[in-house]
């Protein structure tokens, strides 16, 4: 590691600076002060010619008398001036210090609260009481930005939480059904079959929680990777290929109203939200309910809106469907879907610039627009 030696601190530095500029400015004056003390001297009225004049206890004669003048005021101007110039500047570099550690106390107090900051205390705040100045500004500042930080913070730890949860119970539906088939000496091809495709179910239940884990972290965290034109309709027909026929065994009835929308990103990331919502619609509709998907393209704006029937939803609890592991209103321990399906959507239409907004219908179901900007 390379050692770097620390230089003075601001305080010091404040302080030297504020010195130097006084003994300069100081120093400035005690010389004009000595150089118009001798010119003022000079200007003295000439005297006849052999006269004495005693200066300073000195006799002079008449013709050396201006210079005498000259040198004892510029003596005395340097005298006096040299007392000052040593009382003003050690006066000011006192309060250069005192004035500066007030001034710069709230930046102290920043730094201590940094150095006792960790994941465990991040509920400590400066809590800046002084005057409303710059450095009261960054203290609010640091203090906000600690309020992010907690709050970022809280939510990975729930969200941590969650994913383990329910990570952890397929692989716990898997070793139960191994132990207890293994255990049974007496299991027959039809017991190992069902276990077989217990394990099989489990199995993809955790193999979609990770693909949405991942696509989620991969959203959040780069952005969106290759873009291009991408038309929504195409997108939305190839995402509906796959739903249709759980759809149709549920007797659910689609409807698309498609305008030429066409957004500027990634297509597979857009694939994926044409798809979760339409998983959603279908995953979270009444058997014979129905789901409304329309695409329409402005001047600014482009967006693709699926509405389906379903149970009613209160509406304060909507914001609620776009936290992690929730479900159609209801919360984790549903064991329907991944419960990121609506994270995923938000958090890749900010990737792209735009913003998703849902809505209770009120006979029963969901309402989800999802914004972009047009090409």
């Amino acid at each position: 590691m390379t050692d770097r030696r620390r230089g003075p601190g601001l305080r010091a530095r404040i302080t030297l600076l504020a010195t130097g500029l006084v003994a300069v400015v100081s120093v400035l004056l005690l010389w004009l002060g000595w150089v118009l003390a001798g010119e003022v001297v000079n200007s003295v009225p000439s005297l006849p010619s052999g006269t004495t004049v005693m200066v300073g206890g000195v006799n002079v004669e008449a013709d050396q008398l201006a210079e005498a003048l000259s040198a004892d005021a510029r003596d005395r101007v340097l005298l006096a001036g040299s007392v000052a110039f040593v009382c003003v500047v050690a006066a000011t570099a006192l309060l250069a210090w005192v004035i500066t550690g007030r001034v710069l106390r709230p930046l102290r107090e920043v730094t201590a609260t940094a150095h006792r900051l960790s994941v465990e205390s991040l509920g400590e705040r400066i809590g800046h009481q002084g005057a409303r100045d710059e450095v009261a500004e960054l203290a609010d500042t640091f203090d906000a930005m600690l309020d992010r930080l907690q709050a970022a913070f809280s939510a990975q730890r729930q969200f941590v939480a969650n994913a383990s949860h329910e990570l952890r119970t397929p692989l716990a539906v898997i070793r139960t059904e191994l132990d207890v088939t293994l255990s049974d000496p007496d299991a027959d091809t039809a017991e190992l079959r069902r276990m077989a495709d217990v394990v099989r179910t489990a199995t993809l239940r955790a193999g979609d929680l990770v693909e949405a884990l991942l696509v989620l972290a991969r959203t959040d965290g780069l952005g969106v990777g290759a873009t291009g034109p991408v038309e929504l309709p195409v997108v939305v027909s190839g995402a509906w290929r796959s739903t249709r026929a759980d759809a149709e065994r549920r007797g659910i009835t689609a409807r698309f109203h498609h305008d030429h929308a066409t957004v500027t990103g990634d297509a597979a990331l857009l694939e994926r939200v044409a798809g979760n919502l339409l998983e959603n619609a279908v995953r979270h509709n009444l058997d014979g309910g129905w789901i409304e998907v329309r695409t329409t393209s402005g001047p600014q704006w482009t967006t693709l809106e699926v509405a389906s029937s379903g149970p009613v939803i209160a509406a304060e609890r909507v914001p609620e469907l776009f936290e992690p592991f929730r479900r159609g209103g209801v919360d984790r321990t549903s064991h329907t879907g991944t419960g990121l399906g609506l994270s995923i959507v938000r958090a890749v239409a900010r990737a792209h610039g735009g913003s998703v907004q849902a809505s209770a219908v009120p006979s029963g179901g969901l309402r989800v627009v999802v914004t972009f900007p047009s090409l």
